[in-house]
């Protein structure tokens, strides 16, 4: 059973490195870094404008974060990028003026900004959010996203396009002829797309952090790319076992690309609220990824117990579906 197993991770091993697989995956870890590091990094993240309308000077505070303007018009022309926050002391009342973005926890923390910098309880923009810098706050974030993704593409796409290769090549009918365990065919798959999986979380998480931060949160990122990784592969093989060409497939894989992973981003990444997320399963493996770069214990046992019992299951599900393509194949 092992030498055969062996000889499997090397034709698979081998598999990967003709189909470019390790190249594409350097090339994504090049790109997604220079974008963090010379990009991400020095992007503009002031805190929202305010603007002042007060003719009679009611308003003695003198900041920096706040400019006054000379008329009502001015200010409503001002704040119509839905960004900035105005004030106008013209009346009796005070009014905010401030137009919705569309993003509820967006304009409220607009409000509140407005307000601390109207009421001088702010002369300065928070530098620590938490236990980190903007700038590795915003590297945590960013980086645990990137990873999210191109696990969910690779794992997918990686072990399919594999797989539809050893049917072109024949590879496929073969092993329906010779007496192999299918369960091994499946593992040393698996198990080649989850190092190399790994090794890309190390490289990425090493190169975007740093060493001392990316030693600290390893462990949790390892145990969520994991996860991940193994769920995408194995959804990955059985759309490659039950569509018969890869032109199905990848339709498939953008319609899987469009509905199902873009809501997660938006929900992740502008605040959108929509509460059926929670019944996403995505949304939760990209909400365990996030925390586990910011070393917060977010994802309790039910969750790992229900991903241990979807991996059990999509195992199952490929060990019949693969047995029933080698039996027609032999």
């Amino acid at each position: 059973m092992w030498r055969g197993f062996f000889h499997l991770l090397k034709k698979d091993f081998k598999l990967m490195v003709s189909s470019k697989f390790f190249l594409l995956a350097l090339i994504s870890l090049i790109l997604y870094s220079c974008y963090i590091n010379f990009v991400y990094v020095n992007l503009d993240q002031e805190m929202y404008h305010v603007y002042l309308y007060d003719p009679q000077s009611k308003v003695s505070v003198d900041s920096e974060y706040l400019t006054r303007v000379d008329s009502r018009e001015s200010l409503e022309t001002i704040c119509a990028d839905q960004y900035s926050v105005g004030f106008d002391f013209s009346d009796v009342a005070p009014e905010l003026y401030m137009l919705s973005c569309g993003l509820e926890t967006t304009d409220h923390y607009r409000m509140l900004w407005g307000e601390a910098v109207l009421h001088g309880d702010m002369d300065s923009q928070a530098d620590i959010v938490g236990t980190n810098s903007k700038e590795m706050k915003n590297r945590r974030e960013i980086t645990a996203e990137f990873l999210f993704f191109e696990l969910s593409a690779v794992g997918f796409l990686g072990l399919a396009s594999m797989l539809f290769k050893e049917k072109q090549m024949g590879v496929i009918r073969v092993h329906g002829i010779l007496p192999i365990r299918r369960s091994i065919f499946i593992l040393s798959k698996l198990l080649l797309l989850l190092l190399s999986d790994l090794v890309f979380t190390a490289l990425l998480t090493i190169i975007n952090l740093g060493i001392p931060y990316a030693i600290d949160v390893l462990p949790g990122v390892f145990l969520q790319a994991g996860i991940l990784s193994v769920i995408m592969a194995l959804v990955g093989f059985l759309c490659a076992i039950w569509l018969p060409d890869f032109k199905q497939f990848s339709l498939f894989y953008l319609v899987l690309a469009v509905f199902v992973t873009t809501p997660v981003f938006l929900a992740g990444q502008t605040g959108i609220s929509w509460d059926w997320i929670v019944y996403h399963p995505m949304y939760h493996l990209f909400t365990a990824m996030k925390a586990a770069y910011f070393s917060v214990p977010m994802a309790e046992m039910p969750y790992y117990f229900i991903c241990l019992a979807a991996i059990t299951l999509l195992l199952l599900l490929s060990y019949r579906t693969l047995s029933r393509e080698l039996a027609k194949e032999g």
